[in-house]
This record gives C-alpha cells, sequence and structure tokens, in this order.
C-alpha cells in the first residue's frame, strides 16, 4: 500500500483505542490513515481480555457515550462468557458478586475494530512504525517503505510508552508515573470454573497487585499476575512471582497443578491516572498513551474505547473547522474522568494495606462483595474509603 502524503487524521496505533478513533473519525468525514507497528493487528495479545457487559458499564459510568463496538461484536471474538467474580484475599476467605461480560479473544476483536474503521473509510497500514512525529508531519518506516505524512490531526493510542504523547509533551513525568508489570500465560489442561473471573491477593505471591485466573473455555484460562516491581522483593522477578503462585498458593495450585503453558503475554500498565493535558492544538493521546486505566483492577478496555468514540469526533470535526481539538480533554473528563481519579485514589489508600496480609485481610472483611464490585469499576463508597484510610494509618 503507498499512502497520500495527507490526511485529516493520522491515528497511530490499532488496539482498542485507535481503532475506534479511526472508526469514528472516518464515520463523520475525515479521511483518515490508521497505523500499527505489529505484523498482525491483534497479535501478539497485551491483555487478559476480560470486557464487562455493555450494560454494566454503562450503569458505572452514566455519563459515557459508549461506541457500538463496545456494545456489539460478533461471537467469533468471545471465547467464555462470565457470570461471576471471585475475590480471594490473603486468608482465602472467598467473597463474590455477579457480572456479566466475556472474556474476549482480544487478536480477533482487536482486527475486528480495525475491519469496521477500514469500512468506514479509514485506510490501514499494519508492520509500520512511526520513527518520528513533528507538529502534524509523521514520519514511518516499515513493510510498506518509508514515508512522511501530514494531518491537520494526530492521534496517539500507541501504548503506555507513546511516542506521541513524547514528542508533544503530553507524557507524563517520570517522577508522576506509576506502573504496573503484567505476566501471563494462556494455558490449557487446567481444573477451573469456566464461568468466574477470580483475583488472589498477597504480598507472598503478588506484591502491590494481584493474580488472575480467568477462563478462556473448556480446561483453558489466562493465569497472570500483575505487581509494582517497587513493592517486590529484591531479586525476585514477575516469572518467580507468577511460578510461586500456580505452584504454591493454597487455593490456586491445585487447579493449576497440571497447566500446560501454550503463549505468554508481557506488558507494561500505567496504573496513575491521565496526564494533565491530553490535548494539544494538533494532537490527541487516548487509552494506555493516555493512562485511560481503572487503576483499581487494570482494566482499560472499556474507557480506552470510550476515548477512542470522543477522540475520533473530536478530530472529524477540528478537521472540518467546528471546534479546537482542545474540547478532547473536556469531553472525555466529563464522561468518565472521575471514575479514571477514585480509581487512583483507592489503589493509593490499597498501597500501604497491600504490604500486610493481616491488613488486606480486615479490608476485604468489612467489603462487601456489592462494594467490591463497585470498586472494581472505579467507584469508592465513602464508608470503605473511611475504613480503609483507618487501617492504613494503623488503626482499628
Amino acid at each position: 500500500m503507498i499512502p497520500k502524503a495527507s490526511y485529516d487524521v493520522i491515528v497511530v496505533g490499532a488496539g482498542p483505542s485507535g481503532s475506534t478513533a479511526a472508526l469514528h473519525s472516518a464515520k463523520n468525514g475525515a479521511s483518515v490513515l490508521l497505523l500499527d507497528k505489529k505484523r498482525e493487528i491483534g497479535n501478539p495479545i497485551q491483555c487478559a481480555g476480560f470486557l464487562p457487559d455493555a450494560s454494566e458499564v454503562q450503569a458505572l459510568l452514566p455519563e459515557a457515550k459508549l461506541p457500538e463496538t463496545l456494545k456489539n461484536y460478533p461471537d467469533s471474538c468471545v471465547l467464555q462468557h462470565i457470570k461471576t467474580q471471585r475475590i480471594i484475599p490473603p486468608n482465602g476467605n472467598v467473597k463474590e458478586f455477579a457480572v456479566r461480560g466475556r472474556v474476549l479473544d482480544r487478536r480477533r476483536y482487536d482486527q475486528f475494530l480495525a475491519e469496521q474503521a477500514a469500512a468506514a473509510g479509514a485506510e490501514l497500514m499494519a508492520k509500520t512504525r512511526v520513527t518520528r512525529v513533528e507538529g502534524t508531519k509523521v514520519e514511518t518506516s516499515g513493510v510498506f517503505g518509508k514515508h512522511i505524512l501530514k494531518a491537520k490531526v494526530v492521534i496517539g493510542a500507541d501504548g503506555p510508552n507513546s511516542l506521541v504523547a513524547k514528542s508533544k509533551g503530553l507524557a507524563m513525568k517520570p517522577e508522576s508515573k506509576e506502573t504496573s508489570v503484567a505476566l501471563e500465560y494462556q494455558v490449557r489442561n487446567v481444573d477451573i470454573d469456566p464461568d468466574a473471573l477470580e483475583m488472589y491477593f498477597g504480598k507472598d505471591y503478588v506484591p502491590g497487585g494481584y493474580a488472575w485466573i480467568f477462563p478462556e473455555g473448556e480446561r483453558r484460562a489466562n493465569v497472570g499476575i500483575g505487581i509494582r516491581s517497587g513493592m517486590a522483593e529484591k531479586g525476585i522477578s514477575a516469572k518467580d512471582y507468577l511460578h510461586r503462585f500456580m505452584r504454591d498458593h493454597p487455593l490456586a495450585a491445585p487447579k493449576l497443578k497440571n497447566a500446560i503453558i501454550m503463549n505468554v503475554v508481557a506488558g507494561i500498565i500505567p496504573i496513575n491516572g491521565a496526564p494533565a493535558n491530553t490535548a494539544t492544538e494538533d494532537t490527541l493521546i487516548a487509552g494506555d498513551a493516555a493512562g485511560h486505566i481503572i487503576a483499581t483492577n487494570g482494566g482499560g478496555i472499556p474507557p480506552a474505547m470510550i476515548a477512542g468514540k470522543i477522540a475520533g469526533e473530536t478530530a472529524a470535526e477540528f478537521a472540518a473547522g467546528k471546534c479546537k481539538l482542545e474540547a478532547y480533554d473536556r469531553r472525555w473528563r466529563v464522561q468518565f474522568g472521575s471514575a479514571l481519579e477514585t480509581s487512583v485514589q483507592a489503589r493509593q489508600i490499597m498501597d500501604g494495606i497491600m504490604k500486610s496480609d493481616a491488613l488486606m485481610n480486615a479490608a476485604f472483611k468489612f467489603i462487601s462483595p456489592e462494594q467490591m464490585k463497585v470498586m472494581q469499576c472505579g467507584k469508592l463508597p465513602g464508608p470503605v474509603k473511611l475504613g480503609l484510610q483507618a487501617l492504613s494509618r494503623g488503626k482499628k
């Protein structure tokens, strides 16, 4: 493919946020080029892939305008339907609540989203890396050769180490940036509940985070951990913690003792919210590039896609001379900014508690299953906040 010399909108990154941005820019009349550095869209996968039902997302983010592709997608993108979520504290006293959602085949889902963008008129170039962004000039290199392209708007949806964000002064300062390291295995031959997500806590297995078992079908699962390297034991790697969890955890190990590892997935998750600005006069950032992650659970697909929709619509309006690009920053914060900020506050409070299994057990004892459910989605009920703050100060 030989791209044109200029476009209204160039989107960097064809994950859920970038493809959604490209779709909504094209639907609103803009000429769009969608770039992705991967040889195959969606491969390698970069997250466990749980997507709550759209009705649950809407109930918890009532101001958000959900993209249609978050509500409706082919059954071929679904690995497993989920009915229950379980929280397992260090003492093993399980709490659970009902949740509706699906574990996705991220490769197929990401490809579906990119196909929708292309069907709306966006051009797509895979195996194309952006090497430089200067103003609205984008330099690329890849299987289709080297190009210098122009745009009215550049949308950076290129992940937590976004080149676009760094080039435009939108990246969070290093001293303010908090990340979690995620390592996960896709496994077969495991004895799990196929309808339930399970999240495990405990400093000996997952310091500063949690381990998970997400079913991907009969006797198949995604098993992983998200840990904070600064809270880990010296000399103990994420791989060491994951193997310890699979081998030694009293509740998880029996389910995983015959696991066959089929795929290894690793990534970085930004968990400190969004930077102060996510827009300039010619550039927007969205998804992981903008810290659009629910910090309490690392969930990023819904906020990334909501932000992508807003970014695409705003970019198209700007290209048509109907608004300033900076309107994007206000628009996404109105729709889900409060939930994002609250999730960061909850994560910060939990940081101190997670250093002690005794404190974690106490915290999980007084938080009800219903409260746990809303905390997973960026809410922090007042009584829970007060109780966690008391625990973090060492009070009973």
